[in-house]
C-alpha cells in the first residue's frame, strides 16, 4: 500500500522521473526470483549434507565400540571428515549466495537513484521542475526503494524456511505404508488370523511371499521358525499393519484387516520386538505406555505378574528406576521383562513376538518364560525365536523357507519327519544342552 501511495505522489510530481524511477522495480524483482532459484537450492542441498554430518556423528558414537574393537576410528574419522568439508563448503556457499543478494540490490537502487538525479538535475537546469520538486522527488523515491529492500530480506529469510520445510513436507505428504479401505470401529477380537494366497514384497525384484495359506486361531500360540530370509519377520508385520500387501487378503476374526480403524486395531495388537525399544523415563513410565490411563497399581501388578517380580529386586530402585536413552541403565533381559509387562498392561488379544528371548542368561529366560506363559495365556500369539524352549512352548510351529510352508506340527513330529525343522535344530538348538532347557523347564509352570 505505501509503495502505490509514494508511485502516485511521484507521478503528481514528475511524470517522466517516475517512469524512470519505475524501470528499476522489474530489474529489483527480476534480481529477487532469480536469487530465489539458486537460494533455494543451496539451502535444500546445504540442509542434506547437514542431517547427513549428523547422522554419521550419532552412528559414530552408537558404534564406537565396535569401531575400536575392529580398529576403525581413523577411517570413521576420515569419513566424517569428508562430510563435514562439503558440508562447510556447501554452508560456505550458501552464506555467500545470502550475502551477495543485497550487495546487488543496492546496487540496482543505486543505479536508479543515479538516474534520477542525472535526469532531474537536467530538468531542473532547464527549468523543467522546480529544485523543491526535485529534492520532494529524491526523498519520495527513498521510501519506494524501502519497502523493495525489506521484501528482497524477507524473501532471503523466507528461502531458508521454505528449503527445510520441504523436507518435512517430504514427510508428511509421502504415501502411507497402508491404506485402509474403510474405517470401522474395533472395540474388541478374537484373535483368529488367516492368510489368504497373500502375495507381498518389499520392492519390485524380490518376492517374499506369494500365494501364501495360514490360519492361526484364536489363542493358539505359533512358533515360526526357518532360516534369515525365509519370512518369519515379514509376517508379523502385516499382521502388525506396518507393511501393505499386494495381493489375497488377510482376514483377522473373517474380516479383511483392511476395514479397521488401524488406531483401534492396534489398541488390540501387543508387540515384543527382538530389541525392544524403552524411553527415557523410568521403569513404571515405559511400563505405562502399553495403557496410559493404568493407575500405579495396575502397573505394579504386571510388573510382578512377569517373572514372579524377582526381577524387580535386582533394579536400584525398582519400579522408580531410572532408565536413559534407548533403555540403558538396565540390562537386555530386563529391558524384554519391561516390554512384557507393558504388552500385559496393554491386555491385548494377538501378540506378536520377534526373538523375544534372544539375548539373554538362563535365569533371566526362565523369567522371560514365566512371563511369557502369562502374557500369551489365552491370547493368539505369533512368536519367531531361535530359542528352543520358547518353540518347545509353541501349539503349533510353522517352518518357513523362502516364503513358504514347508511343514507344520509340534516339535516332536517334526523331529520324526527329520526334514528340515531336523537339520534346524541340529544347526542352532543342539547347544542348548538337555540340563540347560530342563533348567528353564523346570521354572516355568505348566499351563493347562
Amino acid at each position: 500500500l505505501q509503495v502505490v501511495i509514494i508511485v502516485g505522489v511521484l507521478f503528481t510530481i514528475n511524470v517522466r522521473l517516475t517512469l524512470i524511477a519505475l524501470v528499476i522495480a522489474p530489474i529489483t524483482v527480476a534480481a529477487a526470483l532469480g536469487f530465489r532459484r539458486i537460494a533455494r537450492h543451496t539451502t535444500t542441498q546445504a540442509r542434506r549434507v547437514l542431517a547427513e554430518v549428523n547422522a554419521n556423528v550419532q552412528e559414530s558414537i552408537t558404534g564406537i565400540a565396535i569401531a575400536k574393537n575392529f580398529r576403525q576410528e581413523q577411517r570413521i574419522y576420515d569419513e566424517f571428515l569428508e562430510v563435514n568439508a562439503q558440508s562447510y563448503r556447501l554452508s560456505l556457499r550458501q552464506g555467500l549466495v545470502f550475502s551477495g543478494i543485497f550487495p546487488v540490490l543496492g546496487t540496482i537502487s543505486g543505479l536508479g537513484t543515479a538516474l534520477v538525479l542525472y535526469f532531474g538535475g537536467m530538468s531542473v537546469i532547464n527549468g523543467v521542475v522546480t529544485a523543491g520538486a526535485w529534492y520532494l522527488f529524491i526523498e519520495s523515491i527513498n521510501l519506494f526503494t524501502f519497502p523493495l529492500t525489506s521484501i528482497a530480506s524477507f524473501w532471503s529469510q523466507f528461502q531458508l524456511g521454505l528449503a527445510a520445510s520441504e523436507r518435512v513436507f517430504a514427510l508428511i505428504d509421502a504415501e502411507p505404508r497402508v491404506i485402509q479401505k474403510e474405517n470401522q470401529p474395533v472395540t474388541s477380537i478374537r484373535g483368529k488370523i488367516e492368510f489368504c494366497d497373500v502375495d507381498f514384497s518389499y520392492n519390485e525384484k524380490e518376492t517374499v511371499l506369494q500365494d501364501f495359506n495360514l490360519t492361526i486361531q484364536a489363542g493358539e500360540t505359533v512358533a515360526l521358525v526357518g532360516h534369515t530370509g525365509a519370512g518369519k519377520s515379514s509376517l508379523g508385520k502385516l499382521v502388525a499393519r506396518f507393511y501393505e500387501f499386494q495381493g489375497g487378503m488377510l482376514l483377522i476374526d473373517e474380516q479383511d484387516i483392511r476395514t479397521f480403524n488401524l488406531q483401534d486395531y492396534r489398541r488390540c495388537l501387543g508387540i515384543v520386538p527382538q530389541t525392544p525399544f524403552l524411553f527415557t523415563g523410568t521403569v513404571a513410565e515405559n511400563i505405562r505406555y502399553g495403557n496410559p490411563n493404568a493407575t500405579d497399581e495396575e502397573v505394579e501388578l504386571v510388573a510382578h505378574q512377569v517373572g514372579g517380580g524377582d526381577w524387580l529386586q535386582a533394579l536400584p530402585q525398582g519400579l522408580d528406576t531410572p532408565i536413559s536413552e534407548q533403555g540403558r541403565g538396565i540390562s537386555m533381559g530386563q529391558r524384554q521383562l519391561v516390554a512384557l509387562a507393558r504388552v500385559l498392561l496393554q491386555n491385548p488379544s494377538i501378540v506378536i513376538l520377534d526373538e523375544a528371548t534372544a539375548s539373554i542368561d538362563p535365569l533371566t529366560e526362565a523369567q522371560i518364560q514365566e512371563g511369557l506363559d502369562v502374557v500369551l495365556r489365552d491370547r493368539t500369539a505369533i512368536v519367531i525365536a531361535h530359542r528352543l524352549s520358547t518353540i518347545k512352548a509353541a501349539d503349533r510351529i510353522i517352518v518357513l523357507r523362502k516364503g513358504e510352508i514347508i511343514e507344520e506340527g509340534d516339535h516332536d513330529q517334526l523331529m520324526a519327519q527329520a526334514g528340515h525343522y531336523a537339520e534346524l535344530y541340529n544347526t542352532y538348538f543342539r547347544h542348548q544342552s538337555a540340563d540347560y532347557v530342563a533348567f528353564v523347564t523346570e521354572r516355568v509352570p505348566v499351563v493347562a
